[in-house]
């Protein structure tokens, strides 16, 4: 199970109900606000590639703070805690990849802005956890993202229900509450197991320098959010970052030297997570650049083969 945040959205099947667009992005501003100041705790479960796995959820609003932990309740131990989005500590298999990726950044959905890119509609009502919702559907205007149907509790604004299909309305993601309860998690409920072991500093965060990499072709409306160039810890290459972002689906790109090392082009997709390997032949020599993210694979292969770098060839 990847550790999503609680409004990492996904996507869904349709309804038949058409409403105005007015309403569905009203709709969204109370979800994107509902993190930032709404405490609840409760269970939910994750679906993904027909895996299934459930999780308990604490998330406390609190003097201008956002404490969550996560706890999965079946298969490996795995458990996450978070302030402000930054990662404190993690357990399980966790503990060898989620301290190494980037700290997921609160983001303030902008309907006005997704809009451009999806066809925002309130296409019904339903019935989660025993509490009534309004369904928003998400439809992207082009092949190069996936749509979302989102079930928004009507008193809280928190999302109930989500899905995720691709362009052939197979569901690559779910992710649904069984139980909701807006009270306040004590300190208690927020005090992570002493398996949960902290995350460390990235020693390199501070020398981090500017990437000399960008991308000539890019899915319209995803724009460049940050970008880093470090040296790894143990091999000392330079690896250089890049992050783009539509306002609601998320990119990663690196790039690394591969100095006479032996590589292979790759394509792989668990879910809707697309991750994608291509050698470069460069100015600067052989490069490979990874792509990863939840999109369709052949955008993010399309990125891949964009990448280029600004430094120019000595003569």
């Amino acid at each position: 199970m990847r550790a999503i945040p609680l409004f990492a959205l996904l996507l869904g099947g349709w309804c038949a109900i058409p409403a105005y667009a007015d309403e569905a992005q009203d709709w969204l501003n109370r979800l994107g606000q509902a993190e930032r100041q709404q405490s609840f705790q409760g269970t939910f479960v994750y679906e993904r590639s027909g895996s299934f796995s459930t999780h308990n959820i604490w998330h406390r609003v609190q003097d201008g703070k956002v404490r969550e932990r996560l706890l999965q309740l079946d298969g490996s131990a795995q458990e996450v805690l978070r302030i402000d989005g930054r990662t404190q500590c993690v357990s399980g298999s966790l503990v060898a990849g989620l301290g190494n990726t980037p700290d997921s950044t609160t983001r303030t959905l902008d309907p006005q802005k997704l809009k451009n890119w999806y066809d925002l509609v309130v296409v019904g009502k339903s019935r989660v956890a025993g509490r009534q919702a309004v369904i928003v559907a998400l439809t992207p205007k082009d092949q190069h993202r996936y749509g979302f149907e989102l079930h928004v509790d009507k008193e809280t604004g928190l999302p109930l229900k989500s899905l995720l299909l691709n362009d052939k309305g197979q569901l690559l993601e779910r992710f649904q509450f069984t139980r909701l309860n807006v009270a306040v998690p004590t300190d208690a409920d927020l005090q992570a197991s002493a398996d949960c072991k902290d995350v460390a500093q990235d020693p390199d965060r501070a020398a981090a320098m500017k990437t000399t990499w960008h991308s000539d072709w890019l899915p319209p409306g995803f724009e460049l959010t940050s970008s880093a160039a470090r040296k790894d810890p143990d091999t000392r290459i330079q690896v250089n970052s890049l992050m783009y972002d539509d306002g609601l689906a998320r990119v990663s790109v690196f790039v690394e030297p591969l100095n006479g090392a032996n590589a292979t082009d790759t394509r792989t997709q668990l879910g809707p997570t697309a991750a994608v390997s291509r050698r470069l032949t460069t100015p600067q020599g052989e490069m490979m650049v990874t792509v990863v993210g939840e999109i369709p694979i052949g955008t993010a292969e399309r990125i891949a083969l964009s990448m280029r770098s600004d430094v120019v060839a000595p003569q």
